[in-house]
């Protein structure tokens, strides 16, 4: 099989360092399409099987990985059922794991270990074999027997680093004395120092390729890293090339690289970066002159390609009891040359799903006949007085049927997002909400005016499929209702997700995701239906009908509640490439009283189906409750795009 990049890297280390010539990259794909080529030459004078069947035995070495790592490196084992071979391209296959096998050995560390294939018990220098193959019957298949002896584990004897001149540069290394003697990390040095050097200011610093040295008497292997420092230099002029609309000298602003720093790979990184955040550009590409100029600077060009200035984007997704909500949204990506962007959007919410006002009933099952709407322009401004802070205004039209009320509303907000550290966001800002609510067929008009606080940590490393990280949010909403009889109130929230690794990156995923809320200030029914709290339905409690956790009227409907508490427990475990399941197990609930922790406990669980895509997972989940509440169902299903949660 093709040898990986890093393996090829590898390989060349170790031929260096047992001091052969060094291999060219190219070198190794060129020999395996001779292999493959080798494979698909007939044999003129053929006797008798051809193509030769064959079976392979690995001898194990008592080490399971390696013997794992043999057999995943093995033409001979992942090329015998899907691409046949005759009598002579099957010894050149051999011979070609062989080398394989002596790579593979070198770079875990056993320089002196030994490889014997032999087949049908004869080696592959023997000079019977070749004519012996081609008078073999194709019953039974040629017996390939792989014998591999490790030998002795080298480990790193001396390391040097001629031409370095800068001591605070030498820990990047990671290499000492008495590790074992493995390629992978030894040849990540190099780029590890190189790296380490750009970032204090040495933007032409170059770390070749080790050179290694073995001394098979005391099974260690000297290693030296030729190091060219070039000038230390500081960032000269930055220029920007290949926009369309966007504005270069807001882009300068944009970006923390200035002229006049001292030169780093990693501000540079992070400027290129900063760049792709705007959403603007499909691609960025940093780059720095070849030499200093002037001399002590170096100047810095981004080349970046615009995206699409304007997109459409459909979206959906379905739940046994809320139905399907549809949305479509335009998105214009660059108003005025400085990132500002405008999105109008419009949603359909509760097509074909059960509802309790303007409704049919069909069979067993309860239609809405006039499903809501959700109508929402938003508009986003980066940069907004300072660098790194956004604006976010918008305007937004509703219309819900929902378990627990209806309600028609108009919204406005405006907000300012202010990064505090890297992963740590302050968002600020006021809201004002105008809405009649109905609710047990008593309909009330209410006008809010808020002032909502976020205080949100994310370290996840996905939005649609997180798979390490925690996010943690902190949301305080001092509301102020206007109006006579009307109380100020104060809505607290506290959620929290944690994704955990138990398997290999991404294969097996706990995921944990809490609520923990509290309405301060008024009553529960001195609180608009809209503005308690709820349980039931996907985020919080899966498997009870949307809002049907808590407190509820004679009749069923859901009242809300002035406190919650709910925790969602999952496991997601892929199966091969694009499938996977999670069974998950949820706990919530909601009481009237203002104290989380009081209310009536209930729990659901269930599976999830998923199935993973380029942009994000397709899921299907399906939850049952394990102690239903009056007027849930008993069952829920809900289909959407990314994780739960």
């Amino acid at each position: 099989m093709p040898l990986s990049p890093e393996m090829m890297e590898e390989r060349r280390f170790r031929s260096v360092k047992r001091g052969f010539p060094r291999i060219p990259p190219g070198f190794v794909h060129v020999m395996g399409l001779a292999v493959a080529a080798g494979a698909l030459v007939p044999v003129p004078t053929v006797r008798a099987a051809d193509p030769q069947p064959y079976d392979v035995t690995f001898v194990p070495t008592g080490d399971a990985p390696l013997d794992k790592l043999i057999r995943q490196s093995s033409s001979l084992e992942t090329l015998r059922r899907k691409l046949e071979v005759g009598p002579f391209a099957l010894i050149a296959r051999a011979r070609a794991d062989r080398k394989t096998f002596l790579t593979v050995l070198e770079s875990e560390g056993y320089d002196s270990g030994k490889v014997t294939i032999t087949i049908d018990g004869h080696t592959l220098s023997d000079p019977a074999l070749p004519d012996l193959l081609r008078k073999a019957p194709a019953s039974p298949p040629a017996r390939v027997r792989v014998a591999i002896a490790k030998g002795p584990l080298y480990h790193v004897g001396a390391v040097s680093t001629p031409g370095l001149a800068d001591p605070a540069a030498a820990a990047a290394l990671g290499v000492s004395p008495g590790e074992p003697a493995t390629a992978a990390p030894l040849v990540g040095a190099a780029v590890r120092l190189e790296t380490r050097l750009r970032n204090l200011g040495y933007a032409f610093a170059k770390v070749s390729p080790p050179v290694a040295e073995a001394d098979d008497a005391t099974h260690t292997l000297s290693v030296t890293y030729p190091v060219s420092m070039g000038p230390r230099v500081d960032v000269g002029s930055i220029t920007f090339t290949g926009m369309q609309r966007m504005n270069g000298r807001f882009m300068a602003r944009h970006i923390a690289l200035k002229p006049g720093q001292r030169y780093s790979q990693k501000a540079l990184d992070a400027s290129r970066d900063q760049l792709l955040g705007l959403g603007v550009f499909s691609s960025v590409t940093a780059s720095t002159a070849a030499a200093p100029r002037p001399a002590g600077q170096v100047p810095v060009t981004f080349t970046v390609r615009e995206r699409k200035r304007h997109t459409v984007a459909l979206g959906a997704s379905y739940s046994s009891d809320l139905g399907i909500d549809a949305n479509v949204s335009w998105t214009d990506r660059d108003l005025f040359g400085e990132a500002q962007s405008l999105t109008l959007s419009l949603g359909a919410t509760g097509i074909a799903g059960s509802g309790r006002s303007q409704t049919a009933t069909f069979g067993k099952h309860t239609y809405v006949v006039a499903p809501g709407y959700d109508a929402k322009a938003t508009y986003r401004v980066p940069d907004f007085i300072r660098p790194g802070q956004s604006l976010v205004a918008t305007i937004e039209a509703l219309k819900q049927y929902l378990p627990a009320y209806s309600r028609t509303a108009f919204l406005g907000s405006a907000a300012i997002a202010h990064p505090l550290a890297p992963h740590l966001t302050l968002d600020y800002g006021a809201g004002f909400v105008f809405e009649k609510v109905n609710q047990q067929g008593v309909s009330r008009t209410y006008r809010l005016l808020q002032l909502p606080v976020t205080l949100s940590y994310n370290t996840a490393n996905s939005l649609l499929n997180p798979t390490h990280g925690v996010k943690l949010a902190l949301h305080v909403t001092p509301t102020l209702a206007l109006g006579a009889g009307a109380k100020p109130f104060v809505i607290t929230e506290l959620t929290g997700s944690t994704y955990i690794n138990l398997e290999a990156p991404g294969r097996g995923v706990l995921a944990l995701h809490g609520v923990l809320g509290r309405i301060f200030g008024a009553s529960q029914f001195q609180i608009p239906p809209d503005q308690r709290f709820y349980a039931g339905g996907t985020g919080t409690v899966r498997g009870f009908t949307y809002q049907t956790v808590g407190p509820l009227f004679p009749d069923g409907i859901p009242e809300g509640g002035t406190a919650i508490d709910a925790l969602e427990t999952e496991f997601r475990q892929r199966i091969g490439k694009h499938f996977g399941v999670a069974p998950f197990i949820d706990a919530g609930q909601v009481s009237a009283n203002g104290t989380p922790f009081t209310g009536t406990l209930r729990v659901g669980a269930g599976l999830g189906l998923l199935y993973y895509t380029g942009i994000g997972p397709l899921r299907v989940d399906v939850g049952v409750p394990l102690n239903r509440a009056p007027g849930s169902s008993s069952f829920a299903v809900y289909i959407g795009l990314g994780q739960a949660f």
